[in-house]
């Protein structure tokens, strides 16, 4: 399979919301939900695209010829490269109903695991969307990272238990949800916390937290105060809310303000290969997140699928890594890219 006849073959499974496009850019889905869209005009979602394209990478191959490493340690974990499938919940009503939440993680998981990375899961109103997605993450003894979104704390207990009784090693809350308009339906009624509340939720964790929905300096020095072991830059895949600025755009003033703390960053948001990756790491982030292309490929491939587009994402980021003179991870600094 190539990753053409991939696209092809998503076309045909992945429903009407979804265009399973050769470049997952933000537009021709925009300003629709359910789907991969967004509320709103959708305009922030086609500025995180935009955005990591306006920086370049400096090109230096004056240097010592290697072999890369691309392989990053989390929580007492490597990896075999610094990406991870992101989360997305409920796959049948904003996708297809060729899966569902159970059978839709179980295929992720798995093939993530094979390929030496590992998959987030998502969250939903529907209880079974957690509970799916801890049966499925129970069969990979671990590994994969579950993401609650900020329920209230009854319900934020019972979807950790779940997660945690199946071996999950780490755990994470979506806080940036606190946009979707469905959340300000519950009763009562979910959403924003504050530090306090967010400081209990870590202690409830009993395992590595990871604060995703972080876009300011201020918002990150929180994080880090409530206990929270890694954040990830994200604005809900500019689901959320209009006008908010690309992650591109805040990840290196929010990677200076906690540099010399332990708290490790991810980032999301329109990243699309590996080159974008390697941007996002000499900018400040320890790894990246990438969602919606990863659905593409599971609709269209499925583990075949996946397991091809994190292959591709690792030859562009080693290629880059070769072209730039960069032979781990640490070694890709920010005079290895220029914003134009």
């Amino acid at each position: 399979m190539t990753y053409q006849e991939l696209l092809e073959k998503a076309k045909e499974n992945i429903g009407t919301y979804c265009k399973a496009c050769p470049v997952c850019n933000g537009i021709a889905c925009r300003n629709q939900i359910p789907g991969p869209g967004a509320k709103g005009t959708g305009d922030t979602a086609a500025r995180n695209y935009a955005k990591w394209q306006e920086i370049r990478v400096n090109m230096d191959t004056l240097c010592e010829q290697k072999t890369p490493d691309t392989s990053l340690e989390l929580f007492g974990r490597t990896f075999r490269y610094p990406f991870f499938a992101g989360p997305v919940g409920a796959v049948s009503q904003h996708y297809s109903d060729k899966y569902d939440d159970l059978s839709y993680n179980d295929i992720m998981l798995k093939a993530c695991r094979d390929n030496g990375i590992a998959a987030f899961t998502g969250d939903g109103i529907n209880p079974d969307v957690v509970r799916q997605a801890a049966q499925a993450l129970a069969q990979v003894d671990g590994q994969g990272i579950p993401t609650i979104k900020p329920w209230n704390m009854e319900t934020i207990r019972e979807k950790m238990t779940l997660c945690k009784d199946a071996g999950c090693f780490a755990l994470a809350m979506d806080v940036d949800a606190a946009g979707l308009p469905f959340l300000k339906n519950m009763t009562p009624p979910a959403g924003s916390k504050s530090v306090e509340q967010l400081k209990e939720i870590v202690q409830m964790a009993e395992v590595p937290f990871i604060v995703k929905g972080i876009m300011t300096v201020k918002g990150a020095l929180k994080a880090k105060e409530a206990g929270a072991a890694a954040i990830v830059v994200s604005n809900h895949g500019g689901r959320v809310l209009d006008q908010c600025p690309a992650t591109a755009e805040v990840l290196t003033e929010i990677a200076d303000a906690l540099q010399g703390s332990d708290m490790k960053i991810l980032v999301d948001g329109g990243i699309r290969s590996g080159t974008d990756i390697f941007k996002a790491l000499a900018m400040g982030a320890d790894g990246v997140l990438i969602c919606r292309p990863f659905v593409t490929a599971l609709y269209g491939g499925g583990a075949e699928g996946v397991g091809l587009y994190i292959e591709k994402l690792a030859g562009e980021l080693r290629d880059t890594m070769e072209m730039c003179g960069a032979g781990t991870l640490r070694e890709i600094t920010k005079d290895m890219v220029r914003v134009c």
